[in-house]
């Protein structure tokens, strides 16, 4: 007996390191100030990122700060490459998982080399058309290009954006052909629709709100699956003859691929915390924003979902990598 007691205890410590190592990496974590790279100075993700920032430097007590780079490829690539131990993080939209459809050369794969903390916000983009265009709703829209295939056209701001997307899923979906204008920004975009240079566009809400308001711009439906507390009794494309219809800007959080597990899941608490809390709800509507806080599984889930059927949607309507 006494031979087993001793491999059964000399064993012990091993298996109790295995056993308390997530749980003890998560309680270490973190150990030096934390950095998030994203890029777009004064937009949403930089808006999010500081939100972020400044709940989990509460909650961590670490300073975690805010690093901007100049292009979504750019900040990927650093964060793909950093260390895998939570220090590091990437803030996103869904240009990330498009970025390969997007750019020509992509030094990182952005499923396999980061691991998804949290899809943090959505943002509705509004359908708006200007006042001189003869319609009120989706259904007329879509009768009306379809009586003048071709001729309708939207604006749009960067490739791959959402409004984008929302464009291109909108001529797949009804089987019309609106024709894309693209601008440097969707606030170009949307002073190019108050100008009636083109007909209509799939804006952000915080963009297009004020111009809703004032009666520039008409919109005729929201292009999330729900309907929106920030359009409060505006329909959805979705529910206007296109069910699944779905075309939000998103923002989400990611680490490096390989970090531990207990450290995802310390970021995903601590930044869904400071999300939903009461002191960020107000100045995310007012910036067109809605708290999600996703576990960070159903973000993977997302990502991969997205990357999928967006890149057919981008080579389905003619859109070559740059």
């Amino acid at each position: 007996m006494l031979l087993p007691r001793i491999a059964v205890y000399g064993l012990c410590p091993v298996w109790l390191l295995i056993l308390t190592a997530g749980p003890v990496v998560g309680q270490n974590f973190p150990g030096k100030p934390v950095r998030i790279v994203m890029t777009g100075v004064g937009g949403g993700t930089d808006f999010v990122a500081r939100i972020i920032a400044q709940g989990l430097t509460a909650s961590l007590g670490q300073q975690v700060v805010v690093d901007s780079r100049p292009s979504g490829v750019i900040a990927g690539d650093f964060v793909a490459k950093s260390p895998p131990d939570g220090h590091t993080l990437h803030f996103h939209g869904s240009a990330l998982w498009l970025a390969p459809f997007l750019e020509s050369k992509v030094p990182f794969d952005p499923i396999k080399d980061f691991a998804p903390i949290t899809l943090a916000t959505r943002g509705p983009n509004v359908l708006v058309v200007h006042p001189s265009l003869p319609v009120r709703s989706v259904k007329e829209l879509v009768a009306l290009a379809r009586a003048q295939p071709g001729t309708l056209n939207y604006a749009t701001g960067a490739a791959g954006s959402q409004n984008h997307i929302a464009g291109e899923l909108l001529n797949s979906m009804a089987g019309i052909k609106l024709v894309r204008i693209p601008y440097k920004g969707t606030a170009l975009a949307i002073v190019s629709l108050m100008a009636g240079e083109v007909h209509l566009a799939f804006s952000p809400a915080s963009t297009a709100a004020p111009h809703i308001q004032s009666g520039r711009v008409r919109a005729i439906a929201v292009a999330s699956a729900q309907p929106s507390s920030i359009f409060p009794g505006l329909p959805t494309v979705a529910s206007s003859g296109f069910p699944g219809f779905e075309a939000d800007a998103v923002y989400g959080l990611s680490a490096p691929a390989r970090t531990p597990a207990a450290i995802i899941n310390v970021l995903n608490q601590e930044t869904v915390r400071a999300i939903r809390s009461t002191e960020a709800k107000q100045p995310l509507l007012n910036a067109g924003l809605e708290a999600v806080g996703s576990t960070p599984e159903e973000f993977a889930a997302f990502a991969r979902n997205d990357m999928n059927t967006s890149g057919k949607l981008l080579k389905a309507g003619g859109f070559q990598a740059q």
